[in-house]
């Protein structure tokens, strides 16, 4: 049934790359524990023990201030389509804002999206499997849209204003450095 690696296969890669959304898992030392569906061509494998995400804007910035708080960070896929699996990537996580050299130097394997908030950089250390047995079928339709076309409506100068009244603080009031210099 499940198995637990040291790296990211190249079959479990080709899995990541099929997948249209994933979950990813954050938490501080205390306060809520953090789960976020995400979804759209934002993840990228650089290597069997790197990969890296590209985090929109959204209603919060729950990962970031988590991140800030306790580095650590799991990234779950789920088969709905074809043969059962559930992945699970377990690793340290950095976060990269537009200010950064690193965003800088990943930003380019991502389409362009005026609500680009961070990168997410994660050292993987284990890659579990497990059956995936109890997870239903479902159909992919298409991407939505609505995310993409409300940024850029909002413009980057928008996007900052939004950023300053929406995602300097998360829900249990840790910061989350967005807006810093």
């Amino acid at each position: 049934m499940g198995k637990k690696l040291d790296f990211i296969t190249p079959e479990l890669k080709e899995f990541i790359e099929n997948q249209k959304i994933f979950f990813v898992g954050t938490a501080a030392a205390e306060g809520s524990v953090n789960v976020s569906p995400k979804g759209t061509d934002s993840f990228r494998v650089i290597d069997e023990n790197k990969i890296i995400w590209l985090n929109l804007t959204g209603s919060g910035n729950e990962t970031a201030a988590h991140l800030l708080k306790n580095n650590r960070m799991t990234i779950m896929f789920c088969a709905f389509e074809g043969k059962p699996l559930i992945l699970r990537l377990y690793g340290k996580a950095r976060i990269y804002h537009p200010r950064d050299s690193e965003f800088q130097k990943y930003i380019g394997l991502f389409p362009e999206n005026t609500g680009s908030r961070q990168i997410i950089e994660m050292d993987v250390h284990l890659v579990q499997t497990s059956c995936g047995f109890a997870v239903p079928f479902m159909d992919y339709k298409e991407e939505r849209e609505t995310l993409n076309s409300w940024s850029s409506k909002q413009g980057i100068e928008g996007i900052e204003k939004y950023w300053e009244n929406k995602n300097t603080l998360s829900i249990d009031g840790f910061e989350t450095e967005i807006l810093r210099n």
